[in-house]
């Protein structure tokens, strides 16, 4: 029998995810009625991670809006925002067998721990980590525009998973460090917001310094707060996370030097938060730029960079479709860069 596995939330993430491990394995997407509507007509477009292109038939998935077509799964895949997490919890519940395995593909930190409390006792919830980028580029397609290993924790019951993740020709990395992953994953999505408000693709948007000494001043109140919180973030990038800002802060020729290759970064990459403004959806900033502040507040220390970046996305999030502030590299810059100053003053 094939390996049962029901994606819940299949935005891009989780069509991605569902799409690739469709062709060794019985896909089930749960989504909003639009999306499954397309795949149900269309099937799936899979692009980019130095894989060939892939269709999906529409015959190769099984496509519902309801919680109930977890029911029988051997997986369920959480890809739903962080902020719909105790929702998608009260959502799958009653459906869920006794060895059904949960895992929780999404960015934060807290959304396993809120699994495993909100659901029935007993259930099995594993942490997972999703590095890469996906975008939506048309109805029914999805593209990866960045590289990496999905991480999943290193338990036995992740093991089914991990061999049909890799038959999909999929990377997959267990790990025994996933809470040290997943505060180092926060290091990057802070990148997020910073992508969003400039509104450029994300190797245009790295490739420029002002953006990038942003995204340091963020990562230096991040790790000011995980030095207080006890936390080491994992190494997941070309330099440990410590020394990730002054990287960034290297001169634009310099850093393509030492940072191109581990990037792979090609040009329709975006942030998911950008697509989240884009189409008028709601962002996960308060489980980003958001989860610095409130970690600041809890140990006395102020983050005042994530603070006005987190102000700037609401204002964003608030504006029509289309109409949000674009910011320059040196405008942003001069925008953060005072309100750090002001802290130091």
């Amino acid at each position: 029998m094939p390996l049962r596995i029901a994606v819940f939330g299949a935005g891009s993430i989780g069509c991605h995810l569902g799409g690739a491990l469709s062709t060794g394995c019985a896909v089930t997407l749960v989504g909003r009625p639009a999306a499954m509507d397309v795949v149900r007509g269309r099937g799936l477009r899979l692009t980019g991670g130095g894989r060939p292109d892939a269709e999906v038939a529409p015959g190769m998935l099984r496509t519902s809006t309801t919680p109930s077509a977890v029911s029988g799964a051997d997986y369920v895949l959480v890809t739903v925002k962080s902020g719909a997490t105790r929702e998608a919890a009260g959502a799958i519940g009653p459906h869920l067998g006794p060895d059904t395995v949960v895992v929780s593909f999404q960015n934060g930190l807290h959304n396993a721990e809120l699994l495993r409390a909100a659901l029935p006792a007993g259930t099995t919830v594993l942490a997972g980590m999703v590095p890469y980028n996906v975008v939506r580029t048309a109805p029914g397609a999805f593209h990866q525009g960045t590289a990496g290993a999905l991480m999943v924790d290193d338990v036995p019951a992740a093991g089914p998973l991990v061999g049909a993740v890799r038959r999909a020709g999929l990377v997959v990395e267990p790990r025994g460090d996933m809470a040290e992953v997943q505060h180092a994953k926060l290091l990057m999505n802070l990148n997020n917001a910073v992508n969003a408000l400039s509104g450029l693709p994300l190797r245009d948007q790295l490739g420029a310094r002002a953006y990038r000494r942003c995204l340091a001043l963020c990562q230096e109140e991040a790790l000011a707060v995980f030095r207080a919180e006890g936390v080491a973030p994992a190494r997941l990038g070309p330099v440990p996370a410590a020394m990730t800002p002054r990287l960034l802060r290297l001169p634009d020729r310099v850093f393509r030097l030492v940072a191109a290759a581990s990037l792979r970064v090609d040009a329709q990459a975006r942030s998911s938060m950008w697509e989240d403004l884009e189409r008028g959806r709601p962002t996960e900033i308060d489980t980003l730029q958001g989860e610095i502040v409130a970690l600041a507040a809890r140990h006395g220390l102020s983050a005042p960079v994530n603070t006005r970046l987190a102000e700037l996305v609401r204002e964003a999030e608030a504006a029509a479709v289309g109409h949000a502030r674009r910011w320059s590299g040196p405008e942003l810059y001069a925008e953060l860069s005072g309100v750090a100053a002001g802290r130091r003053g």
